[in-house]
């Protein structure tokens, strides 16, 4: 019986202060070692494409597209670290000790902000094109978008930092137990995660997404009745207020799917104590899984997208003046 007990534990021979194993069924078990690997290699693979699409075609660069690029960033550091850490404590005890399970977490509420804040860019970009069309190029500019960016990088840092001094001082108090990488938050700390982090990114965005959208429907009735009356005058004019409501509907579809992968995580949150655990592995799934859709989205919406990973794919940019490729 002694035995069978020693292996249960994820370090027997310091059986005093180690974790058990945790069992996982079949369907776990699968998910956990077929499914999540490919998901794992998808969203860093798809999001490397966006990385150097837009970093590399000049035409590319514009405001909107930066903060896709920011975006992407964020998605792809998902699959380059956040998923295989999700896919090792799935499948076998932590072994990397504490100072690299704080990092782990650290770098994970670095990402995960930096995604949300990146969504609150996007929607305020949005609003700015739609609802104020005429001072849209003065206002967002590439130099403007680039310290937004950089900001946001640099707060989700100081963010993540006053969340966790915790146990930035401390890195042994993120293990109850040997072979476990868990973050406890006191009560402070979870209030204020999920005000900043929930509460008011999604107030902002939504707010900020039905005012596009009631502008948008009022914009498209007005484009209709100058067709209808023949203002051909007025055809230069709308024709920009069309593309941006073609960007304002991709990014609507994008930012949408971002609140249907982001919300169950914080909304299971309220319902148990304020711990990042296994309690939470499958809502928390859904919120990475997200940084993999992203991709298809873009390639399901956008053309230029779809041009620049054939150019990437049959390596014609490593072709001379490939950056100045003209794929819109």
């Amino acid at each position: 019986m002694e035995t069978g007990d020693q292996s249960e534990l994820c370090f027997p021979q310091v059986a005093n202060i180690s974790c058990r194993k945790s069992f996982s069924g079949l369907s776990e078990g699968v998910l956990s070692v077929v499914l999540l690997p490919v998901v794992c290699v998808l969203t860093a693979l798809l999001n490397l494409l966006v990385i150097i699409a837009i970093s590399h075609f000049r035409q590319l660069h514009t405001p909107t597209n930066l903060l896709l690029l920011s975006l992407a960033v964020s998605d792809f550091l998902v699959g380059l670290l956040l998923w295989p850490g999700e896919i090792y404590m799935s499948t076998s005890c932590w072994a990397l000790g504490d100072v690299a399970c704080f990092w782990y977490h650290f770098l994970s509420f670095i990402i995960t902000s930096a995604s949300v804040g990146n969504m609150v860019l996007i929607s305020a970009d949005r609003y700015v094109a739609i609802c104020d069309p005429l001072h849209y190029h003065l206002k967002v500019t590439v130099k403007r978008i680039q310290i937004c960016v950089c900001l946001c990088w640099f707060l989700c840092f100081v963010y993540s930092s006053i969340i966790l001094r915790d146990q930035m001082a401390r890195p042994e108090k993120c293990s109850s137990c040997y072979g476990e990488c868990v973050i406890h938050i006191d009560i402070g700390g979870g209030i204020l995660d999920l005000v900043v982090i929930f509460i008011l990114p999604l107030c902002i965005i939504v707010t900020l997404y039905l005012r596009v959208f009631v502008v948008a429907v009022s914009q498209a009735r007005a484009m209709r009745s100058h067709v209808a009356c023949g203002k051909l005058q007025h055809a230069v004019s709308l024709a920009a207020n069309k593309s941006e409501l073609k960007a304002a509907r991709t990014l609507g579809v994008l930012v949408l799917f971002f609140l249907v992968c982001f919300c169950p995580f914080y909304i299971v949150s309220l319902m148990g104590d304020s711990t990042f655990s296994s309690s939470a592995q499958y809502v928390l799934y859904l919120f990475d899984f997200n940084s993999c859709v992203n991709p298809f989205i873009y390639a399901l919406f956008y053309p230029w997208f779809r041009r620049a990973v054939t150019h990437i794919v049959t390596l014609r940019i490593v072709q001379p003046g490939s950056r100045e490729a003209n794929i819109l």
